[in-house]
């Protein structure tokens, strides 16, 4: 077993992804998306995969960039807009979703990480998300029997790690990505820069390094706009 989780390069870190694999792909739209790491899987041409995410990004960053290679087989999300490449593979029948409401999804993901199988919930109830699924009252109401997720790889962005893999996010990366950390059998961690052990403060971090595997440096990534919106000037 390796020792050292530090990787030298992103295509290290992702070699023994395989096709057909299911990935929980951390991000909310492009922010806290491990793009260095979907860009090694997307040269590795690996496909068939399973891709467990908010939504797949913009037609040419983020997880789009994999349907455009036709890389994703099925796509487990709670947001498809943004995205004509995703749009026409499904309406072709090229590319199966689930679509997951957003609240369900976050928590389908942490019952995976935290060892839960399955937990009622209302949302849902009485919509096609329910179809299929087992329905108990309590208390007078209904719930529908959500399973959990689980994946067999976690790319996750974060901000800073150190060598054993303690992670912290920058804001709003702390999206689905520390669920994300825990839930699958091998968690690979992208971030922005590596320290020490000791140099990070124990109160600060997010995800602890008992859940991370490996970890690969990409400093100064690129940071895009999902959707720009700007102010209208004032009337003078």
């Amino acid at each position: 077993m390796r020792s050292n989780k530090v990787y030298e390069s992103a295509e290290a870190a992702v070699a023994d992804i395989g096709s057909g694999a299911t990935l929980l792909v951390g991000g909310f739209g492009l922010c806290g998306i491990p793009m260095a790491l979907i860009q090694a899987l997307r040269d590795r041409g690996v496909s068939d995969l399973v891709c467990v995410s908010n939504n797949c990004g913009v037609d040419d960053w983020g997880l789009g960039i994999l349907l455009q290679t036709r890389q994703i087989r099925k796509m487990i999300s709670s947001y498809v807009g943004e995205n004509k490449t995703f749009e026409r593979q499904f309406l072709s029948g090229e590319l199966e979703v689930e679509l997951v409401p957003q609240g369900t999804l976050a928590e389908r993901i942490r019952a995976g990480g935290a060892g839960i199988p399955a937990f009622y919930t209302a949302t849902g109830v009485g919509t096609s998300v329910a179809e299929g699924k087992e329905v108990r009252a309590f208390d007078g109401r209904e719930y529908v029997l959500e399973r959990a997720i689980t994946g067999d790889f976690a790319l996750i962005k974060g901000w800073k790690a150190d060598k054993l893999g303690n992670v912290i996010y920058h804001e709003t990366e702390r999206n689905f990505n520390p669920v994300m950390a825990t839930a699958a059998k091998v968690t690979i961690v992208e971030v922005e820069e590596l320290v020490e052990p000791g140099d990070l403060d124990p109160n600060f971090i997010h995800t602890p390094s008992i859940y991370v595997h490996r970890i690969v440096v990409h400093p100064n990534p690129i940071k895009r706009i999902e959707r720009r919106t700007v102010r209208p000037r004032p009337q003078t």
